[in-house]
């Protein structure tokens, strides 16, 4: 993952969550339920493919690959990586 406003670039492990990667390193993103309920924590998406684990967005809003909730989605499998509008 990479932020796009200072170029820091992080890696997620398969048990951690960009929310919490992004929380670790002092990137201040609003959250509340952090199970893709509630939508708080919507993020814009500059580059990349997401695999979208929500239940806030609609099919449509999915399709269009922006935002997502970094609570609970995560970058498509072969995808190299994604750049938040942060």
């Amino acid at each position: 993952m990479k932020i796009a406003s200072t170029g820091a670039t992080f890696t997620i492990g398969k048990d951690e969550t960009i929310i919490g990667v992004l929380s670790a390193n002092r990137f201040e993103v609003p959250v509340s339920c952090e199970q893709g309920v509630c939508g708080t924590c919507l993020t814009r998406v500059l580059e990349g493919d997401i695999e979208h684990r929500d239940m806030f967005l609609t099919d449509e809003e999915r399709a269009q690959n922006d935002p997502f909730t970094p609570c609970v989605s995560r970058a498509k499998a072969g995808c190299k990586r994604l750049v938040l509008d942060l």
